[in-house]
């Protein structure tokens, strides 16, 4: 038997959600199978699996020892880089510099090294996050970016930051800018590009159609251009929808793929250039909230900016190396 106690990290969550991330060696038909026998109880009570768990609930698990991971004498999170650029931070948020080539999150390829590691030792090591003194919550990316795109990407501190964010995101509250080096001249120096994509999960790779296909989502891609030079034109970019490799994708449907990019660009533009990594950055972060933002309502209407972009400051000198 071992009991829990709901903290403000925990609060909020259905208790399946809840089992589920505090005891994940249980299997979810034995979870929902002693939720119903009453071998997991809430406040001493039958637990109902869809009950909403408040700070100070305790949960009960009358269940074998087994399903209880033991403590970790090391974590795997300390043998991330301590590399960590913050543009903002507060006792709920960071905003931070993900540099290219670092991944957002641990995948088959890397799992030790990746931003979201490299944030949680950063702050255990301050002292603001230990996995010992947690049920089920850990700090979290609200978004991610590419691997081998740069810019800033939001990390939440807490349960209820997360939360929020998440929402904030969903309900496109938060507004994000890039900037990005393209090939070719734009007819129209302003617009909004739409589009329909199919990702290939196996090829990790989407493709891009005018109507609308079967299975596909809506691509909807703001741009304003910011310089022209050399065949190279230097645009901010906002995304008003969320898709894998959107921008890259959707810019080179339109005839200007990314100055760099491999997978959605070509090597008979790019390999004059000399550049190998794709001109890439997600360089400012709107938060502008037109619902209740509670805990975090002092972010609203703030905006952060990388003040400087490599090939943004060099544009277009670049098209001489």
């Amino acid at each position: 038997m071992k009991s829990f106690t709901i903290g403000s990290n925990d609060a909020g969550q259905r208790l399946d959600k809840f089992i589920s991330k505090a005891v994940p060696l249980l299997p979810q038909a034995l979870m929902y199978k002693y939720i119903r026998k009453k071998r997991i109880k809430v406040n001493s009570g039958r637990g109902e699996i869809s009950c909403k768990l408040e700070q100070g609930d305790v949960v009960d698990m009358y269940i074998s020892d087994e399903f209880f991971a033991p403590a970790a004498e090391k974590y795997d999170f300390l043998k991330a880089s301590k590399n960590l650029s913050v543009l903002y931070e507060d006792e709920n948020v960071m905003l931070l510099d993900k540099p290219a080539g670092l991944l957002s999150h641990p995948d088959e390829t890397e799992y030790n090294d990746t931003l979201i590691t490299r944030v949680k030792r950063c702050l255990y090591e301050r002292g603001e996050y230990d996995p010992s003194d947690e049920n089920s919550f850990s700090p979290s990316l609200v978004n991610r970016i590419d691997r081998n795109t740069t810019g800033i990407v939001i990390a939440a501190k807490n349960a209820e930051s997360l939360r929020i964010l998440n929402q904030k995101l969903k309900d496109r509250e938060i507004h994000k800018y890039y900037l990005c080096a393209v090939h070719g001249i734009f007819k129209e120096k302003a617009g909004l590009l739409t589009a329909f994509m199919v990702k290939d999960e196996k090829k990790n790779k989407v493709t891009v159609f005018a109507q609308a296909v079967p299975g596909g989502k809506t691509m909807k891609t703001g741009y304003r251009v910011l310089k022209e030079g050399k065949g190279l034109t230097l645009l901010e970019v906002e995304l008003l929808t969320g898709r894998t490799h959107q921008i890259r994708a959707h810019l080179a449907y339109e005839g200007h793929p990314l100055v760099g990019d491999g997978k959605y660009g070509t090597n008979e533009l790019n390999k004059p250039l000399g550049y190998k990594k794709q001109f890439l950055c997600s360089y400012r972060l709107e938060f502008d909230f037109s619902t209740d933002g509670g805990m975090l309502n002092y972010l609203n209407h703030r905006s952060f900016e990388l003040k400087n972009v490599w090939f943004a400051d060099e544009f277009p000198d670049y098209a001489h190396k």
